[in-house]
C-alpha cells in the first residue's frame, strides 16, 4: 500500500496589484478619449463683460469672426484669412444655407473698432439678424441690437 503525500493548496488570492494597474490603464484611456472644450485656433485677449449672457449647450454653433490686434479679419471654427469684401460674400452663402445663423464676434482688446463696425455692417448687409460681440470669462455674448 502506497500512501500518497498531499500538498496542501493554498486558498485563491486575488492580486490587487494586478487590478489597480488595469484600473490606471483604464482611467487613462478614458481621459484621453473625452472630449475636451474647443479651443479657438486665433489666440485672442477677449475684454470681460458682466452683462454678458452664456450661450446654451443646445444651441446651434454660431458663424464665427475673429479679429486680432492687427485688425486682420478671420472667419469660421478653422480661422482661415479673409477680406472685409470676401467676408461679406462667406456671410452671405452661409446665411442662405441656413436663415436661422448666428454671428459670433471674437475681436482681440487691442483690435480697432472700426474693423468690429465694419463686420457688423457687412453681416447686416449679408442678411443676418443676430449676433453676439464675445467677451472673457465673467460673460460670452452681448447682443448686437
Amino acid at each position: 500500500m502506497r500512501f500518497y503525500v498531499r500538498k496542501r493548496r493554498q486558498a485563491p488570492a486575488v492580486i490587487i496589484v494586478a487590478l489597480i494597474d488595469i484600473l490606471i490603464v483604464l482611467l487613462i484611456f478614458l481621459m484621453v478619449t473625452t472630449t475636451f472644450k474647443q479651443q479657438p485656433v486665433l489666440k485672442l485677449a477677449l475684454p470681460e463683460s458682466s452683462h454678458a449672457q452664456r450661450p446654451g449647450a443646445t444651441e446651434r454653433p454660431p458663424l464665427l469672426v475673429s479679429i486680432d490686434a492687427q485688425g486682420s479679419l478671420r472667419f469660421g471654427p478653422d480661422a482661415r484669412p479673409v477680406t472685409s469684401e470676401g467676408l461679406e460674400t462667406a456671410l452671405a452663402s452661409a446665411i442662405s444655407k441656413d436663415p436661422a445663423s448666428t454671428l459670433a464676434i471674437s475681436a482681440d482688446k487691442g483690435a480697432p473698432w472700426g474693423q468690429v463696425v465694419r463686420v457688423i455692417d457687412a453681416a447686416r448687409s449679408a442678411g443676418l439678424k443676430k449676433g453676439a460681440i464675445n467677451a472673457f470669462m465673467k460673460a460670452t455674448a452681448l447682443p448686437l441690437e
